[in-house]
């Protein structure tokens, strides 16, 4: 049919991560954003991304209770490669919540925001890796997102920490010197802790409860 826009197949398993993002912006262009929560997969995704030319809407979930040091790397980020990374904050947050009710709190300061931004756009891209957790361990590179209804690409899902680390050093990147405290993963302040030599590298995610995941990549509907 005349006029019909016809879009490049979706990229395969073991496909380069420089390349899904480029498919991604040509596929979706303004309809697409990326979440960076500036650990050290969102980082590699900021550089893979200048390395390509690729123009992407860059936006932090910014709960306010963040580590000095991730606002740190946050400017750091922007100036070294040129982007401005948007912030998303809370719609509503209720004081120290995390102490009580720490499912409730991550869904005032993260899940909702993001919900609310995510509206505009027809997919989004994230860092996660399956190597992560047994929550994220059959995300695919691209996917059917059902709690935000949109369309879900996971450049990095395939990479290891190996993977990660290696691509970091090798091209500069900056990252959070948390990740050099024994921090694998880092959230909020009040709910990460160090980890321990031979633990969970999400160990540290709300020590002490039953708790892995902060509800934004579940497969539940929001």
């Amino acid at each position: 049919m005349t006029g019909t826009v016809v879009y490049p197949a979706p990229p395969a398993e073991g496909s380069d991560a420089g390349d899904v993002l480029a498919w991604a912006v040509q596929r979706f262009g303004a309809r697409l954003t990326c979440a960076v929560s500036l650990g050290v997969e969102d980082v590699a995704l900021i550089s893979l991304a200048a390395e390509r030319g690729l123009k992407l809407d860059f936006f932090t979930l910014d709960t306010g209770v963040l580590f000095p040091e991730t606002y740190t790397l946050w400017k750091q980020l922007e100036e070294k490669y040129g982007v401005h990374i948007r912030a998303v904050k809370p719609i509503e947050v209720v004081d120290r919540l995390w102490e009580r009710e720490p499912d409730r709190c991550c869904y005032l300061r993260k899940v909702a925001p993001l919900k609310k931004h995510l509206s505009g756009y027809e997919a989004w891209v994230t860092g996660i890796r399956r190597e992560q957790s047994k929550d994220r361990a059959n995300a695919q590179l691209v996917e059917a997102d059902p709690k935000f209804a949109l369309t879900k690409v996971n450049p990095l899902v395939a990479w290891t920490n190996k993977d990660v680390w290696k691509y970091v050093h090798a091209h500069e990147v900056p990252y959070n010197p948390l990740h050099d405290r024994g921090y694998p993963s880092i959230g909020c302040a009040p709910c990460t802790s160090p980890v321990a030599q031979g633990e969970d590298p999400r160990a540290g995610r709300w020590r002490g409860l039953q708790k892995t995941e902060c509800g934004l990549h579940s497969k539940e509907s929001a």
